[in-house]
């Protein structure tokens, strides 16, 4: 059974008592039959990984000691939302694109990628948190980021097997978004790393990777989180924020 094909506008917030309360039961339902299937095919895990995402710096302040430090002026937010991010940044320059609300520009991220002929020094990806729909976000930022640019990439690390389901469950919800940074750590012509704070900070350079993932699958979809739990550390590339600094100025 795929996990994926879910309609963004699942995630807008109902405005009736009744539909929030059909959802919660839904989501309820669906994070326990994704567990139980889970643990026939040899997908869930019963561990957790015990990191308090509050005594850590925020996205806030790497993105905007990077804007500092390397005097980036133009800034592109992929998925907005309330604006809690997108009104932080510091940059003389700033897009934000999101389809429902929030940002500058009400669009899809495929049709502002499409339309774009522009480059920029620093994208933040926090859209729809799917394996599809953010391997996209990130190969096409790719494409549009300036040579001495940086993708910041958020929620790259659940804490639990129902965070990382592909809808929201209740509680954190990052999705699969890890999958898809598996993925682009498998690729020489970009460097990646995730970054140990507000729910894994995924780091992309436009450089040739020094430490490519070597993974023998093509199907990056069906990754177990399981084997994410024992092997996350090297999959992921993980860094403290002092090393990710490093990483981002090699």
């Amino acid at each position: 059974m795929t996990k994926q094909a879910e309609n963004p506008e699942f995630y807008l917030k109902k405005e009736s008592y009744l539909s929030r309360k059909f959802d919660k039961i839904s989501r309820k339902m669906r994070a326990r039959y994704f567990a139980l299937e889970g643990q026939f095919n040899g997908d869930y895990s019963s561990q957790t990984i015990n990191i308090n995402w509050d005594e850590q710096p925020t996205r806030f302040d790497l993105i905007n000691t990077l804007v500092a430090k390397h005097n980036y002026k133009k800034y592109v937010e992929i998925g907005c939302s309330t604006d809690a991010c997108f009104k932080a940044i510091a940059t003389e320059d700033k897009i934000g694109v999101d389809p429902f609300m929030g940002g500058t520009h009400r669009m899809t991220s495929d049709e502002f990628f499409a339309q774009n002929n522009d480059k920029f020094d620093i994208i933040f990806i926090d859209g729809l948190h799917q394996y599809e729909q953010v391997k996209r976000d990130m190969l096409n930022a790719v494409a549009a980021l300036n040579d001495n640019g940086v993708i910041i990439v958020h929620d790259c690390l659940p804490k639990n097997y129902y965070a990382q389901l592909p809808f929201p469950s209740g509680g954190d919800w990052n999705g699969d978004v890890w999958k898809a940074f598996v993925e682009m750590r498998t690729l020489a012509h970009i460097d990646c790393a995730v970054c140990l704070i507000d729910h894994g900070l995924g780091i992309i350079k436009k450089r040739r990777s020094n430490n490519p993932l070597q993974l023998d699958t093509k199907d990056f979809l069906s990754l177990k989180f399981k084997d994410f739990m024992a092997n996350h550390r090297i999959w992921l590339n993980v860094k403290s924020y002092d090393e990710a600094l490093e990483f981002i100025n090699l």
